[in-house]
């Protein structure tokens, strides 16, 4: 078993304290869905000693500036469009949102999210533990708004490649969704990380070596 704190668009005040981690049971991986500064990242990357995995979310303010230039935050892992391992998990990752309006950034088309989870879902042919995104899957926790949609295209991934555990953000409290629902399809737990959780995952497999950023 493995416990792993997930975030998202929030900077909690629990979380974003001196006395952190005091109170937090201990965990051995954070997955952060999207939309939080680079400085919160590598707050918890520096308050806690185990892998932060992340994928960005449609403000892309994950960045941190450095000497007049945006760069991104340190000591954490990348997973958009990737596939990495950590505490003996697989963490298939990808970021962002559908479009909602011309010219925003960390937004993608139908056609790009066709592809680049069509991509993804190569990559992890050999199987993932984790999906985790921004966008909610289309669903119970998909946004009644356009913006806040679900993508039909992380539905797909979650089909072919049957993750035990979709992680996302984007859906804010506002609009009321329950933390969890069991995918009736895939049979994944998908979990709305907004603010903070701390969740249980079982290990199915033998732990694979650890991520590196």
């Amino acid at each position: 078993m493995r416990r792993v704190l997930v975030v998202a668009d929030h900077a909690h005040p629990f979380v974003y304290r001196e006395g952190f981690p005091q109170g937090l049971p201990p965990v051995d991986l954070v997955l952060a869905a999207g939309d939080l500064p680079g400085s919160y990242l590598e707050f918890l990357a520096s308050k806690l000693p185990v892998p932060v995995v992340y994928v960005h979310g449609n403000h892309e303010n994950e960045y941190v500036t450095e000497d007049d230039r945006r760069i991104p935050p340190r000591g954490v892992v990348a997973a958009h469009g990737r596939v990495v391992e950590a505490a003996g998990l697989r963490v298939a990752g990808w970021g962002g949102v559908p479009r909602y309006r011309a010219g925003g950034k960390g937004q993608y088309s139908d056609r790009e999210a066709r592809w680049g989870l069509g991509r993804l879902a190569w990559k992890a042919r050999r199987g993932v533990d984790i999906l985790l995104t921004h966008a909610p899957p289309e669903g119970p926790h998909a946004g009644s708004d356009y913006a806040h949609r679900g993508c039909a295209e992380i539905n797909r991934f979650m089909l072919r490649r049957r993750p035990r555990l979709v992680v996302h953000g984007h859906i804010h409290e506002y609009e009321g969704k329950k933390l969890e629902y069991a995918d009736e399809s895939s049979g994944a737990r998908v979990i709305n990380a907004y603010g903070y959780h701390v969740l249980e995952v079982p290990v199915v497999a033998a732990p694979a070596k650890a991520a590196r950023p």
